[in-house]
C-alpha cells in the first residue's frame, strides 16, 4: 500500500518541516551531555535489532537499556500534542502510525530483554537522567547477581 503524501499548505511549511531534526535534537544532546559528564558511556542512534529504519536515541547495549527522547508533536504527547489544521486527516493518520510504531518497538525490545525508557522532550533533563540512571543501577545490579558464581563451603 503506497503512502499518500500530503500537499504542503505553503512552501514555508514545507521548508520548515523538512528541516526538523531526526537526531541530535536539543533535548537529546542535553541528556547525553549530563550522562557523559557523570561518566556514563552509551551508543547514539543505535539500530533497533531486527527492525530496519528504527534506532534507539541512547543505548546502553551491555545492559540492554533503550532510551527514546520523544518529541511532543511527533509522538502525540498527552500534555502538548497539537492537531495541524492543514491536511488534518493525513496528519492524524501519520501521528497515530507513529504511536503504533513506538508501541511495536517497545514490545519488540522488551521481548528481546531490553528495558525501554521513553522521555518526553519537555521533561527536565536532570530528572530524565535520574530516571535513566535508576534503571541503569537496577540493570547493573541484576547483571552482577546473575554473573556471580555460587560458591559452596
Amino acid at each position: 500500500m503506497a503512502t499518500r503524501l500530503p500537499v504542503p499548505a505553503s512552501s514555508g511549511v514545507s521548508r520548515r518541516m523538512s528541516r526538523q531534526r531526526r537526531k541530535d535534537t536539543a533535548p537529546e544532546v542535553s541528556i547525553r551531555r549530563l550522562l557523559h559528564a557523570r561518566g556514563y558511556r552509551y551508543r547514539v542512534a543505535w539500530p533497533v535489532p531486527a527492525m530496519p529504519r528504527r534506532s534507539i536515541d541512547i543505548a546502553f547495549t551491555r545492559l540492554r537499556i533503550a532510551v527514546f527522547i520523544d518529541g511532543c508533536f511527533w509522538h502525540s504527547c498527552p500534555e502538548h500534542r497539537t492537531k495541524p489544521a492543514s491536511n488534518s486527516d493525513w496528519w492524524s493518520e501519520k501521528l497515530k502510525a507513529n504511536q503504533i510504531r513506538d508501541s511495536e518497538t517497545n514490545a519488540h525490545l522488551a521481548g528481546m530483554g531490553w528495558s525501554v525508557i521513553r522521555i518526553w522532550e519537555h521533561e527536565d533533563p536532570t530528572e530524565a537522567v535520574e530516571a535513566i540512571l535508576s534503571q541503569h543501577r537496577r540493570a547493573l545490579q541484576t547483571s552482577r547477581n546473575v554473573q556471580q558464581p555460587m560458591t559452596s563451603r
